[in-house]
């Protein structure tokens, strides 16, 4: 890519409240692109029509539910993590031959591997995983690459979110689904992953002994801690906030935008990954 401007993205509805301009611009000012991240309050049902509007100067494109979904028809490619989870957060425009591409990724996967591998977790047996939605197939996928052999699903509606029993066999992964409110935490697990989104958290009343040896990962970051987090945080255990995620799958999103390949380095990558932990108030480039 030149340094030729370019507009960039993050989509959603509520979207005031998304941290993704402030990685974004961080990384490309330690890049010197003149890039431009926006943010834009979009629908599920206006999707389709921003898509079609989208000129040459967009690259790319950053994705909140239910828009994760809702563009996979919209794309002329996708990855496998897309193709795994069913769920696309990340889209760039592109030509090939002179044909215009619209391509999807999911980043999301590689946002909770390096979340967990930045305190130490690189290799998993058990998990409990709080929520079903399209964040939840993501954290299967990631956890099962750090070698998890057993999921436990628990979920408001647990007859909505069965696709995840595929997805687990697909995985290699055992899975039990039940629901939220009967919850059993008489097996303590290694890590524990919320995916309850700030707004709809519940009191999930864990035992301490699971709070003090269970690491968390929580997803939701604003507020910050969340009730679940300040619990953990009582017990003293592990919190992973989910911030820590967001800022490892914002990382491979810029690659994408930047090279067109999720796995090709940036140059000068450390400084970029300090620039954008520092514009969210994280120490350090993790790694």
């Amino acid at each position: 890519m030149s340094a030729v401007e370019r507009r960039l993205a993050v989509l959603g509805s509520p979207i005031a409240h998304s941290k993704s301009p402030a990685l974004h611009r961080a990384a490309y000012a330690a890049l010197d692109l003149p890039w431009r991240y926006e943010t834009i309050d979009v629908t599920s049902e206006a999707l389709p029509e921003f898509l079609a509007s989208c000129g040459h100067e967009w690259r790319g494109l950053s994705l909140t539910m239910p828009l994760k979904r809702d563009v996979l028809p919209l794309l002329d490619e996708m990855d496998e993590y897309v193709e795994i989870t069913g769920g696309a957060n990340t889209v760039i425009f592109d030509e090939h031959r002179g044909v215009r591409r619209t391509r999807g990724f999911n980043t999301d996967v590689y946002g909770f591997r390096e979340a967990f591998r930045s305190v130490g977790v690189r290799r998993l047996s058990s998990v409990r995983l709080l929520g079903g939605g399209a964040t939840a197939a993501s954290a299967m996928a990631a956890v099962a690459e750090l070698g998890a052999k057993r999921i436990a699903i628990s979920a408001r509606a647990p007859r909505k979110v069965t696709r995840l029993l595929a997805l687990g066999e697909r995985l290699g992964v055992d899975v039990e689904i039940e629901l939220l409110s009967e919850l059993d935490d008489s097996v303590v697990p290694d890590v524990v992953i919320s995916t309850i989104p700030g707004s709809a958290q519940v009191d999930i009343p864990f035992t301490e002994d699971t709070r003090a040896r269970s690491v968390l990962l929580e997803v939701a970051y604003d507020p910050w801690p969340t009730p679940l987090a300040a619990s953990w945080l009582a017990a003293g255990g592990r919190v992973i906030p989910g911030v820590e995620m967001l800022v490892n799958q914002a990382l491979m999103q810029v690659r994408i935008f930047v090279s067109g390949h999720p796995h090709r380095a940036l140059r000068g990558e450390s400084r970029v990954f300090a620039a954008m932990r520092a514009a969210v108030g994280l120490d350090g480039a993790s790694s």
